[in-house]
């Protein structure tokens, strides 16, 4: 079974071993519970268990907090900064998503991104979740990034056994954020 990016640890919140977490999922209240079991992706040689329990999960402010059965205090918090957790697609679920309910980011990034006449526009490089929509960013031959809105207006073809998307951005919206080219007219 395909396990999918849940959460990635931020800092430490207090002096128990609590983690804020970075959402990367669009159910948490169903993912991150306690009894959660999450396999982990962090730096060569810093320590961090291969497998993370969960021991309490609240969100405070917005802001997700976790406390693991392995990490105790602060000091081992600390050491999971940076640290990518992952489960089965399927787990906490009835089943995962189908294609008409959403995709999760490590199917999307690498995919090629074309326009509607089938040009090249660049690559998909991570989904961006927010509390009104969710943003692909693609980086551009040209290596800047580029934000769209991730609705079907936009976006109207996710084809990932194909590995490819279609993005139908209006004129403009690729080049929002980068540097102003003009000469200073004006």
């Amino acid at each position: 079974m395909t396990d999918v990016l849940i959460a990635r640890i931020g800092k430490p919140h207090g002096l128990r071993g609590e983690v804020t977490v970075q959402v990367h999922t669009d159910d948490p209240r169903a993912r991150l519970v306690e009894g959660a079991h999450f396999t982990t992706e962090a730096a060569a040689g810093s320590g961090v268990p291969r497998e993370l329990t969960v021991t309490s999960a609240r969100s405070h402010r917005g802001v997700w907090l976790l406390s693991f059965a392995q990490i105790p205090d602060r000091t081992g918090a600390e050491s999971l900064r940076g640290t990518r957790l992952f489960a089965a697609a399927h787990a906490a679920t009835n089943g995962g998503p189908s294609d008409d309910e959403g995709w999760y980011e490590d199917e999307l990034v690498g995919l090629t991104a074309y326009d509607p006449s089938g040009m090249i526009v660049g690559q998909v490089s991570g989904l961006r979740t927010g509390s009104a929509q969710d943003l692909l960013v693609l980086t551009l031959p040209d290596h800047h990034e580029a934000m769209v809105p991730f609705v079907t207006a936009l976006v109207p073809v996710v084809d990932v056994p194909g590995g490819r998307v279609v993005v139908d951005a209006p004129p403009g919206l690729l080049d929002l954020g980068r540097p102003d080219d003009s000469s200073g007219e004006g």
